[in-house]
């Protein structure tokens, strides 16, 4: 079992069969975190 969680909020994104447990990092678009740091960095 897989996990992916939003490195910015650690909201999980999605799960994933696999044979081991793993859990991987990506950035979701339902929190609107992603959209945060792009308006910080301008």
């Amino acid at each position: 079992m897989g996990t992916i969680v939003c490195q910015d909020c650690n909201s999980t994104i999605s799960t994933f069969h696999d044979e081991k447990v793993t859990t991987l990092y990506g950035k979701c678009t339902n929190c609107g975190c992603h959209n945060e740091k792009i308006e910080k960095r301008s």
